[in-house]
Protein backbone atom coordinates (compact mmCIF):
# COMPACT_ATOMS: atom_id res chain seq x y z
CA UNK A 1 0.00 0.00 0.00
CA UNK A 2 1.23 3.45 -0.98
CA UNK A 3 0.43 5.76 2.41
CA UNK A 4 -0.16 9.46 2.16
CA UNK A 5 -0.15 9.87 5.85
CA UNK A 6 -3.21 11.11 7.19
CA UNK A 7 -7.05 12.04 7.29
CA UNK A 8 -9.48 10.28 4.10
CA UNK A 9 -9.05 7.14 2.01
CA UNK A 10 -10.79 6.40 -1.13
CA UNK A 11 -10.25 3.25 -3.18
CA UNK A 12 -9.38 3.93 -6.88
CA UNK A 13 -9.43 1.23 -9.66
CA UNK A 14 -7.33 1.02 -12.56
CA UNK A 15 -8.47 -0.28 -15.80
CA UNK A 16 -5.90 -2.92 -17.70
CA UNK A 17 -4.84 -0.67 -20.30
CA UNK A 18 -2.78 1.81 -18.00
CA UNK A 19 -1.66 -1.35 -15.28
CA UNK A 20 1.72 -1.96 -16.77
CA UNK A 21 3.35 1.70 -16.11
CA UNK A 22 1.43 1.71 -12.66
CA UNK A 23 2.96 -1.90 -11.95
CA UNK A 24 6.77 -0.92 -12.75
CA UNK A 25 5.95 2.22 -10.90
CA UNK A 26 5.34 0.67 -7.64
CA UNK A 27 7.53 -2.02 -8.30
CA UNK A 28 10.48 -0.14 -9.55
CA UNK A 29 10.45 2.32 -6.59
CA UNK A 30 9.84 -0.41 -3.90
CA UNK A 31 12.70 -3.32 -5.08
CA UNK A 32 14.53 -2.46 -8.75
CA UNK A 33 17.21 -0.30 -7.82
CA UNK A 34 19.64 0.22 -5.16
CA UNK A 35 20.16 3.72 -5.94
CA UNK A 36 21.98 6.27 -3.78
CA UNK A 37 22.71 9.77 -4.09
CA UNK A 38 26.64 9.01 -3.55
CA UNK A 39 29.36 7.68 -5.25
CA UNK A 40 30.32 3.95 -3.80
CA UNK A 41 33.49 5.63 -2.03
CA UNK A 42 31.80 8.40 -0.55
CA UNK A 43 28.75 8.59 1.82
CA UNK A 44 26.19 5.20 0.23
CA UNK A 45 24.03 6.02 2.67
CA UNK A 46 21.67 8.48 1.95
CA UNK A 47 18.04 7.54 0.45
CA UNK A 48 17.05 6.06 -2.03
CA UNK A 49 16.29 8.18 -5.24
CA UNK A 50 13.26 6.50 -6.57
CA UNK A 51 12.22 7.05 -10.21
CA UNK A 52 8.79 8.08 -10.81
CA UNK A 53 9.38 9.39 -14.95
CA UNK A 54 10.30 6.25 -15.91
CA UNK A 55 8.12 4.94 -19.05
CA UNK A 56 7.82 0.83 -19.52
CA UNK A 57 5.15 0.79 -22.39
CA UNK A 58 8.23 -0.02 -24.89
CA UNK A 59 9.67 -2.91 -23.01
CA UNK A 60 7.74 -4.35 -20.25
CA UNK A 61 4.90 -6.65 -22.21
CA UNK A 62 4.60 -9.50 -19.48
CA UNK A 63 0.37 -9.36 -18.57
CA UNK A 64 1.40 -11.80 -15.75
CA UNK A 65 3.28 -8.66 -13.95
CA UNK A 66 -0.65 -7.85 -12.93
CA UNK A 67 -3.54 -8.13 -12.30
CA UNK A 68 -6.67 -7.17 -14.75
CA UNK A 69 -7.42 -4.51 -11.64
CA UNK A 70 -5.74 -3.77 -8.63
CA UNK A 71 -6.88 -1.17 -6.35
CA UNK A 72 -4.46 1.47 -5.16
CA UNK A 73 -5.50 2.99 -1.97
CA UNK A 74 -4.41 6.48 -0.59
CA UNK A 75 -4.79 8.44 1.95
CA UNK A 76 -5.00 12.24 1.84
CA UNK A 77 -1.80 13.76 3.65
CA UNK A 78 -0.91 18.00 2.89
CA UNK A 79 2.97 17.13 2.03
CA UNK A 80 2.37 13.60 0.19
CA UNK A 81 5.45 12.24 2.06
CA UNK A 82 5.89 8.94 0.90
CA UNK A 83 6.01 6.30 3.95
CA UNK A 84 7.57 3.14 4.10
CA UNK A 85 5.23 0.55 6.07
CA UNK A 86 7.88 -1.34 7.62
CA UNK A 87 9.54 1.84 9.44
CA UNK A 88 9.75 1.29 12.82
CA UNK A 89 11.27 3.75 15.62
CA UNK A 90 14.69 3.70 15.40
CA UNK A 91 14.34 5.39 11.64
CA UNK A 92 11.54 7.75 12.60
CA UNK A 93 13.80 10.51 10.98
CA UNK A 94 13.83 8.25 7.57
CA UNK A 95 12.06 9.79 4.92
CA UNK A 96 11.52 8.92 1.06
CA UNK A 97 10.17 11.05 -1.39
CA UNK A 98 7.02 10.34 -3.06
CA UNK A 99 6.58 8.51 -5.96
CA UNK A 100 3.54 10.83 -7.20
CA UNK A 101 5.38 13.94 -6.36
CA UNK A 102 3.44 15.73 -9.29
CA UNK A 103 0.41 15.22 -7.75
CA UNK A 104 -0.50 18.43 -5.65
CA UNK A 105 -3.92 17.12 -4.15
CA UNK A 106 -6.19 14.21 -3.22
CA UNK A 107 -9.67 14.89 -2.59
CA UNK A 108 -12.23 13.31 -5.12
CA UNK A 109 -10.29 13.51 -8.41
CA UNK A 110 -8.48 10.51 -7.81
CA UNK A 111 -8.73 8.99 -11.21
CA UNK A 112 -8.48 12.52 -12.85
CA UNK A 113 -4.96 12.90 -10.98
CA UNK A 114 -4.01 8.84 -11.31
CA UNK A 115 -4.60 9.71 -14.86
CA UNK A 116 -2.73 12.47 -15.40
CA UNK A 117 0.01 11.14 -13.74
CA UNK A 118 0.26 8.35 -16.14
CA UNK A 119 0.16 9.90 -19.21
CA UNK A 120 2.84 11.65 -18.07
CA UNK A 121 4.72 8.68 -17.59
CA UNK A 122 3.83 7.69 -21.41
CA UNK A 123 5.07 11.01 -22.73
CA UNK A 124 8.83 10.26 -21.25
CA UNK A 125 11.21 7.50 -22.09
CA UNK A 126 12.41 4.93 -19.88
CA UNK A 127 15.00 5.34 -17.46
CA UNK A 128 18.22 4.79 -18.65
CA UNK A 129 19.82 3.59 -16.04
CA UNK A 130 17.31 0.37 -16.01
CA UNK A 131 19.43 -0.64 -19.23
CA UNK A 132 22.42 -0.25 -17.30
CA UNK A 133 21.30 -1.71 -14.13
CA UNK A 134 19.00 -4.93 -15.22
CA UNK A 135 22.23 -6.64 -16.01
CA UNK A 136 22.62 -10.94 -16.65
CA UNK A 137 26.60 -11.54 -15.76
CA UNK A 138 26.70 -14.01 -13.21
CA UNK A 139 30.12 -12.08 -12.14
CA UNK A 140 28.17 -9.22 -10.36
CA UNK A 141 26.73 -9.11 -7.20
CA UNK A 142 23.36 -7.75 -8.30
CA UNK A 143 21.72 -6.95 -4.62
CA UNK A 144 24.82 -4.48 -4.65
CA UNK A 145 25.11 -2.72 -7.56
CA UNK A 146 25.38 1.19 -6.33
CA UNK A 147 23.55 4.13 -8.12
CA UNK A 148 24.92 7.55 -8.03
CA UNK A 149 22.24 9.23 -10.13
CA UNK A 150 23.65 12.93 -8.74
CA UNK A 151 27.29 12.10 -10.32
CA UNK A 152 25.51 9.81 -12.82
CA UNK A 153 27.93 6.91 -11.78
CA UNK A 154 27.17 3.18 -11.80
CA UNK A 155 29.57 0.66 -9.44
CA UNK A 156 29.02 -3.35 -10.02
CA UNK A 157 30.81 -5.12 -7.33
CA UNK A 158 31.91 -8.17 -9.07
CA UNK A 159 33.29 -11.46 -7.27
CA UNK A 160 36.65 -13.11 -6.61
CA UNK A 161 38.59 -13.65 -10.06
CA UNK A 162 36.69 -11.83 -12.46
CA UNK A 163 38.84 -10.28 -15.22
CA UNK A 164 37.85 -6.25 -14.96
CA UNK A 165 40.42 -5.81 -17.86
CA UNK A 166 37.70 -7.55 -20.62
CA UNK A 167 34.82 -7.41 -18.33
CA UNK A 168 30.76 -7.54 -20.13
CA UNK A 169 28.72 -6.89 -17.62
CA UNK A 170 25.63 -8.09 -20.12
CA UNK A 171 23.17 -4.76 -20.13
CA UNK A 172 19.50 -5.37 -20.96
CA UNK A 173 18.38 -5.52 -24.42
CA UNK A 174 15.88 -3.10 -25.43
CA UNK A 175 14.84 -2.42 -29.39
CA UNK A 176 16.19 0.39 -31.13
CA UNK A 177 18.64 0.87 -28.18
CA UNK A 178 22.38 0.79 -27.71
CA UNK A 179 25.16 1.44 -25.59
CA UNK A 180 28.07 2.95 -26.91
CA UNK A 181 31.06 2.14 -26.30
CA UNK A 182 30.08 -1.90 -26.75
CA UNK A 183 31.49 -4.19 -24.27
CA UNK A 184 33.33 -5.61 -22.82
CA UNK A 185 35.43 -3.25 -21.05
CA UNK A 186 38.85 -2.41 -19.52
CA UNK A 187 38.24 -1.70 -15.98
CA UNK A 188 41.80 -2.53 -14.57
CA UNK A 189 42.18 2.06 -14.80
CA UNK A 190 38.75 3.14 -13.43
CA UNK A 191 35.54 4.00 -14.80
CA UNK A 192 34.33 3.59 -18.33
CA UNK A 193 31.94 6.56 -19.73
CA UNK A 194 29.31 4.58 -21.69
CA UNK A 195 26.37 6.77 -23.90
CA UNK A 196 22.63 5.22 -24.30
CA UNK A 197 21.73 6.54 -27.70
CA UNK A 198 18.33 5.60 -29.30
CA UNK A 199 18.75 5.96 -32.98
CA UNK A 200 21.84 7.43 -32.74
CA UNK A 201 20.74 10.10 -30.59
CA UNK A 202 21.91 10.26 -27.18
CA UNK A 203 19.44 9.96 -24.53
CA UNK A 204 21.80 10.26 -21.07
CA UNK A 205 25.63 9.31 -20.59
CA UNK A 206 26.82 7.31 -17.49
CA UNK A 207 30.09 6.40 -15.84
CA UNK A 208 30.04 2.56 -14.79
CA UNK A 209 32.69 1.02 -12.68
CA UNK A 210 33.88 -2.59 -11.30
CA UNK A 211 35.75 -3.87 -8.70
CA UNK A 212 36.42 -6.94 -6.79
CA UNK A 213 34.02 -6.96 -3.40
CA UNK A 214 34.39 -9.89 -1.35
CA UNK A 215 31.79 -9.06 1.05
CA UNK A 216 28.97 -10.53 1.08
CA UNK A 217 30.64 -13.88 0.85
CA UNK A 218 27.43 -15.73 0.61
CA UNK A 219 25.19 -15.23 -2.26
CA UNK A 220 21.87 -14.00 -0.91
CA UNK A 221 20.28 -13.29 2.31
CA UNK A 222 21.28 -14.79 5.43
CA UNK A 223 22.51 -14.24 9.25
CA UNK A 224 23.88 -15.09 12.29
CA UNK A 225 26.79 -17.31 10.61
CA UNK A 226 28.45 -19.62 12.74
CA UNK A 227 31.95 -20.92 11.14
CA UNK A 228 34.06 -23.93 11.36
CA UNK A 229 37.78 -25.47 10.26
CA UNK A 230 37.11 -29.13 9.29
CA UNK A 231 40.25 -31.02 9.92
CA UNK A 232 38.32 -33.85 8.04
CA UNK A 233 37.95 -32.23 4.63
CA UNK A 234 40.21 -29.13 4.99
CA UNK A 235 37.77 -26.60 4.49
CA UNK A 236 36.02 -23.74 5.86
CA UNK A 237 31.92 -23.63 6.31
CA UNK A 238 29.47 -21.01 7.02
CA UNK A 239 26.09 -22.68 9.06
CA UNK A 240 23.89 -19.54 9.12
CA UNK A 241 20.33 -18.71 9.46
CA UNK A 242 18.55 -18.59 6.16
CA UNK A 243 16.93 -14.76 6.18
CA UNK A 244 14.77 -13.24 3.54
CA UNK A 245 11.81 -14.41 5.56
CA UNK A 246 9.56 -11.17 7.66
CA UNK A 247 9.79 -12.03 11.27
CA UNK A 248 12.42 -14.62 10.81
CA UNK A 249 9.86 -17.31 9.78
CA UNK A 250 12.44 -19.34 8.14
CA UNK A 251 12.10 -23.04 8.52
CA UNK A 252 15.94 -24.57 7.31
CA UNK A 253 19.17 -24.66 7.99
CA UNK A 254 22.24 -24.52 4.51
CA UNK A 255 25.50 -24.63 4.95
CA UNK A 256 28.63 -23.43 2.63
CA UNK A 257 32.05 -24.60 2.22
CA UNK A 258 35.43 -22.56 1.03
CA UNK A 259 39.04 -23.50 0.82
CA UNK A 260 40.03 -19.89 0.87
CA UNK A 261 37.42 -18.15 3.33
CA UNK A 262 36.62 -16.27 -0.09
CA UNK A 263 35.34 -18.23 -2.60
CA UNK A 264 31.84 -20.01 -1.00
CA UNK A 265 30.35 -23.07 -1.87
CA UNK A 266 26.44 -23.67 -1.69
CA UNK A 267 26.26 -27.04 -0.33
CA UNK A 268 22.56 -26.86 0.45
CA UNK A 269 19.58 -27.58 3.07
CA UNK A 270 21.18 -29.93 6.04
CA UNK A 271 18.38 -29.49 8.17
CA UNK A 272 14.63 -29.03 7.26
CA UNK A 273 12.56 -28.50 10.40
CA UNK A 274 8.99 -29.45 9.32
CA UNK A 275 10.52 -32.80 7.95
CA UNK A 276 13.77 -33.33 10.53
CA UNK A 277 12.68 -31.88 13.43
CA UNK A 278 9.72 -33.29 15.82
CA UNK A 279 9.68 -30.54 18.47
CA UNK A 280 10.21 -27.67 16.48
CA UNK A 281 8.62 -26.71 13.57
CA UNK A 282 9.65 -23.04 13.32
CA UNK A 283 11.76 -20.33 13.49
CA UNK A 284 15.34 -22.09 12.79
CA UNK A 285 18.31 -19.56 14.00
CA UNK A 286 22.02 -19.01 14.60
CA UNK A 287 23.38 -22.61 14.49
CA UNK A 288 26.49 -23.14 15.84
CA UNK A 289 28.68 -26.33 15.69
CA UNK A 290 31.68 -28.63 17.22
CA UNK A 291 33.82 -31.33 15.04
CA UNK A 292 34.98 -34.09 17.75
CA UNK A 293 36.69 -37.23 17.17
CA UNK A 294 34.59 -40.23 18.43
CA UNK A 295 36.21 -43.35 18.32
CA UNK A 296 38.45 -42.69 15.93
CA UNK A 297 35.42 -41.49 13.49
CA UNK A 298 34.45 -37.76 13.02
CA UNK A 299 31.86 -36.66 14.63
CA UNK A 300 29.86 -33.15 14.05
CA UNK A 301 27.61 -31.49 16.94
CA UNK A 302 25.28 -29.04 15.43
CA UNK A 303 23.49 -26.73 17.66
CA UNK A 304 20.50 -24.91 16.72
CA UNK A 305 17.60 -22.93 17.46
CA UNK A 306 13.87 -23.94 17.01
CA UNK A 307 10.45 -22.68 18.05
CA UNK A 308 12.45 -20.42 20.60
CA UNK A 309 14.12 -23.70 21.90
CA UNK A 310 17.82 -25.01 21.10
CA UNK A 311 18.25 -28.39 19.67
CA UNK A 312 21.01 -30.42 18.40
CA UNK A 313 21.89 -32.59 15.78
CA UNK A 314 24.56 -35.00 14.70
CA UNK A 315 26.64 -36.15 11.64
CA UNK A 316 29.31 -37.90 10.15
CA UNK A 317 30.15 -35.25 7.71
CA UNK A 318 30.12 -31.39 8.07
CA UNK A 319 27.49 -30.99 5.40
CA UNK A 320 25.09 -34.08 6.82
CA UNK A 321 23.02 -35.56 6.55
CA UNK A 322 22.20 -34.66 10.17
CA UNK A 323 19.72 -36.19 13.03
CA UNK A 324 17.96 -34.40 14.75
CA UNK A 325 18.45 -35.81 18.72
CA UNK A 326 15.14 -36.08 19.03
CA UNK A 327 13.92 -33.66 21.88
CA UNK A 328 15.01 -30.03 22.96
CA UNK A 329 18.42 -29.62 24.72
CA UNK A 330 17.31 -26.55 26.45
CA UNK A 331 13.72 -25.80 26.28
CA UNK A 332 12.19 -23.67 29.65
CA UNK A 333 13.66 -20.19 31.41
CA UNK A 334 16.33 -20.37 33.86
CA UNK A 335 15.38 -19.77 37.57
CA UNK A 336 15.34 -16.24 38.04
CA UNK A 337 15.63 -15.04 34.64
CA UNK A 338 12.29 -13.33 33.63
CA UNK A 339 12.66 -12.21 30.28
CA UNK A 340 14.40 -13.06 27.50
CA UNK A 341 14.73 -16.45 24.91
CA UNK A 342 16.16 -19.58 25.46
CA UNK A 343 18.18 -19.16 21.70
CA UNK A 344 21.50 -18.33 19.86
CA UNK A 345 23.21 -21.11 21.45
CA UNK A 346 27.51 -20.89 21.13
CA UNK A 347 29.58 -24.52 21.94
CA UNK A 348 33.12 -23.95 23.08
CA UNK A 349 35.97 -26.73 23.70
CA UNK A 350 38.40 -25.17 26.68
CA UNK A 351 41.52 -26.40 24.48
CA UNK A 352 43.37 -26.36 28.05
CA UNK A 353 40.59 -28.88 30.02
CA UNK A 354 39.38 -30.36 27.07
CA UNK A 355 35.86 -29.65 28.63
CA UNK A 356 32.83 -28.81 26.45
CA UNK A 357 30.29 -26.09 27.23
CA UNK A 358 27.22 -24.55 25.94
CA UNK A 359 26.06 -20.83 25.75
CA UNK A 360 23.19 -19.62 25.03
CA UNK A 361 19.96 -16.95 26.07
CA UNK A 362 18.71 -13.50 24.96
CA UNK A 363 18.25 -10.87 27.34
CA UNK A 364 20.88 -13.09 29.59
CA UNK A 365 24.01 -15.27 28.98
CA UNK A 366 24.03 -18.34 30.17
CA UNK A 367 26.37 -21.43 30.57
CA UNK A 368 26.29 -25.26 30.92
CA UNK A 369 28.72 -28.17 30.92
CA UNK A 370 28.05 -30.37 28.03
CA UNK A 371 28.09 -34.08 28.58
CA UNK A 372 30.43 -36.48 27.04
CA UNK A 373 27.56 -37.76 24.79
CA UNK A 374 27.73 -33.83 23.61
CA UNK A 375 23.79 -33.97 23.62
CA UNK A 376 23.05 -33.27 27.09
CA UNK A 377 23.88 -31.38 29.66
CA UNK A 378 25.32 -31.05 33.15
CA UNK A 379 21.93 -29.75 34.74
CA UNK A 380 23.76 -28.53 37.78
CA UNK A 381 26.53 -26.45 36.27
CA UNK A 382 24.09 -24.03 34.85
CA UNK A 383 25.28 -20.60 35.38
CA UNK A 384 24.04 -17.13 34.34
CA UNK A 385 27.51 -14.70 33.43
CA UNK A 386 25.52 -12.03 31.46
CA UNK A 387 28.55 -9.65 31.10
CA UNK A 388 26.51 -6.28 31.60
CA UNK A 389 23.64 -4.15 30.62
CA UNK A 390 24.37 -4.03 27.14
CA UNK A 391 24.56 -7.91 26.62
CA UNK A 392 21.37 -8.99 24.15
CA UNK A 393 22.46 -12.09 22.22
CA UNK A 394 24.64 -13.91 20.06
CA UNK A 395 27.16 -14.77 21.96
CA UNK A 396 30.78 -15.96 20.54
CA UNK A 397 33.33 -17.48 22.77
CA UNK A 398 37.06 -17.76 21.98
CA UNK A 399 40.30 -18.52 23.34
CA UNK A 400 43.95 -16.83 22.95
CA UNK A 401 47.04 -16.29 24.64
CA UNK A 402 45.48 -17.90 28.00
CA UNK A 403 42.54 -15.40 27.68
CA UNK A 404 38.51 -16.36 27.11
CA UNK A 405 36.98 -13.99 25.07
CA UNK A 406 33.36 -13.48 25.05
CA UNK A 407 31.57 -11.37 22.27
CA UNK A 408 27.90 -9.87 22.32
CA UNK A 409 25.63 -7.97 20.17
CA UNK A 410 23.48 -5.12 21.79
CA UNK A 411 20.72 -3.59 20.57
CA UNK A 412 18.12 -5.02 17.93
CA UNK A 413 19.05 -6.63 14.57
CA UNK A 414 16.66 -4.26 12.77
CA UNK A 415 18.81 -1.29 14.42
CA UNK A 416 21.15 0.25 12.17
CA UNK A 417 23.02 0.13 15.57
CA UNK A 418 23.48 -3.19 15.96
CA UNK A 419 27.22 -3.94 17.08
CA UNK A 420 29.12 -6.41 18.74
CA UNK A 421 31.05 -5.61 22.05
CA UNK A 422 33.60 -7.89 24.22
CA UNK A 423 34.86 -8.97 27.38
CA UNK A 424 37.47 -11.60 28.99
CA UNK A 425 37.95 -13.65 31.83
CA UNK A 426 40.62 -16.07 33.21
CA UNK A 427 37.90 -18.94 33.18
CA UNK A 428 35.39 -20.12 29.92
CA UNK A 429 32.52 -19.82 33.28
CA UNK A 430 33.88 -15.78 33.96
CA UNK A 431 33.88 -13.52 35.69
CA UNK A 432 33.90 -11.11 32.55
CA UNK A 433 36.08 -8.23 32.65
CA UNK A 434 34.85 -5.56 30.71
CA UNK A 435 37.59 -3.33 28.99
CA UNK A 436 37.28 0.36 28.17
CA UNK A 437 35.99 1.04 24.46
CA UNK A 438 34.76 -2.19 24.15
CA UNK A 439 32.58 -1.75 21.05
CA UNK A 440 35.07 -3.54 18.31
CA UNK A 441 32.21 -3.77 15.32
CA UNK A 442 29.74 -1.27 14.34
CA UNK A 443 28.13 0.25 10.88
CA UNK A 444 30.31 2.49 9.14
CA UNK A 445 27.88 5.41 7.59
CA UNK A 446 30.66 6.47 5.19
CA UNK A 447 30.71 2.69 3.75
CA UNK A 448 26.75 2.77 4.09
CA UNK A 449 27.40 -0.12 5.91
CA UNK A 450 24.98 -0.99 9.08
CA UNK A 451 23.58 -3.27 11.66
CA UNK A 452 26.33 -4.96 11.93
CA UNK A 453 26.68 -8.32 14.52
CA UNK A 454 25.59 -11.32 15.20
CA UNK A 455 29.59 -12.53 15.01
CA UNK A 456 31.53 -15.71 15.08
CA UNK A 457 35.51 -16.27 15.15
CA UNK A 458 38.01 -18.30 13.36
CA UNK A 459 41.30 -18.76 13.51
CA UNK A 460 43.19 -19.84 10.93
CA UNK A 461 45.31 -22.56 11.75
CA UNK A 462 48.71 -22.75 12.69
CA UNK A 463 49.05 -18.74 12.50
CA UNK A 464 48.04 -16.24 14.75
CA UNK A 465 45.75 -14.81 12.14
CA UNK A 466 41.78 -13.83 13.49
CA UNK A 467 38.99 -13.14 11.34
CA UNK A 468 35.19 -11.96 12.32
CA UNK A 469 32.05 -13.28 10.41
CA UNK A 470 29.46 -10.98 10.83
CA UNK A 471 25.91 -10.27 9.46
CA UNK A 472 25.03 -6.69 8.17
CA UNK A 473 22.17 -4.85 6.36
CA UNK A 474 22.11 -5.64 2.55
CA UNK A 475 23.78 -2.54 1.13
CA UNK A 476 23.03 -0.55 -0.29
CA UNK A 477 19.42 -0.49 0.05
CA UNK A 478 18.99 -2.08 3.55
CA UNK A 479 19.11 1.67 5.27
CA UNK A 480 15.90 2.53 3.93
CA UNK A 481 13.86 -0.67 4.29
CA UNK A 482 13.20 0.06 7.89
CA UNK A 483 12.25 -3.17 9.96
CA UNK A 484 12.63 -5.15 7.24
CA UNK A 485 16.28 -4.59 7.08
CA UNK A 486 16.38 -6.96 10.25
CA UNK A 487 14.96 -9.86 8.06
CA UNK A 488 17.57 -8.85 5.03
CA UNK A 489 20.76 -9.61 5.93
CA UNK A 490 24.20 -10.38 4.03
CA UNK A 491 27.08 -12.24 5.93
CA UNK A 492 30.96 -10.90 5.59
CA UNK A 493 33.92 -11.76 7.01
CA UNK A 494 36.70 -9.08 7.51
CA UNK A 495 39.92 -9.23 9.52
CA UNK A 496 40.09 -9.32 13.53
CA UNK A 497 43.33 -8.05 14.97
CA UNK A 498 44.81 -7.64 18.76
CA UNK A 499 46.25 -4.58 20.53
CA UNK A 500 49.69 -6.25 22.12
CA UNK A 501 47.86 -6.08 25.89
CA UNK A 502 45.32 -8.83 24.20
CA UNK A 503 42.62 -6.18 24.07
CA UNK A 504 40.68 -6.09 20.44
CA UNK A 505 41.46 -3.46 17.74
CA UNK A 506 38.07 -1.94 16.35
CA UNK A 507 36.73 -3.88 13.48
CA UNK A 508 36.56 -2.09 10.45
CA UNK A 509 33.77 -3.32 8.28
CA UNK A 510 34.66 -3.42 4.65
CA UNK A 511 32.73 -3.84 1.25
CA UNK A 512 36.06 -5.25 -0.26
CA UNK A 513 36.32 -8.20 2.42
CA UNK A 514 39.23 -10.65 2.47
CA UNK A 515 41.66 -10.74 -0.36
CA UNK A 516 44.35 -13.94 -1.33
CA UNK A 517 47.22 -12.08 0.93
CA UNK A 518 45.04 -12.57 4.09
Amino acid sequence: MIRFKKNKSFKVKIPKSLKFALVFLLNFTGTCYNEVSASPNENLSSSLNFIADSNVSDFISNEHLAPKYFDLKIEEYANMEYINEKRSGFDSKMHFPNPFHNMKSVNNQGNTLINKRVDSLNQKKYDPKIVLTDVKSASIKKNNIIIDSIGKHIFFPVKNGTNLRNFDPQFLEVPNITISPKAPYNFTNGKVRVNILRENEILDSYWISAAVANNPVLDGYYADPEILYSNKTKKYYIYPTSDGFTGWSGTYFKTFSSKNLIDWKDEGVILDLPKDVTWGKKNAWAPTIAEKKVNGEFKYFYYFTASQKIGVAVAQDPVGPFKDSGKALIDKSIKGIKSGQEIDPDVFTDPTSGKNYLYWGNGYLAVALLNDDMVSIDTSSVKIITPDKTFREGAEVFYRKGRYYFLWSENDTRSPDYGVRYGYSDSPIGKIVIPPNNLILSKRPEEGIYGTGHNSIINKAGTDKWFIVYHRFSLPKGITMGRAAGYNREVCIDQLNFNEDGTIHQVKPTVHGLSGKN
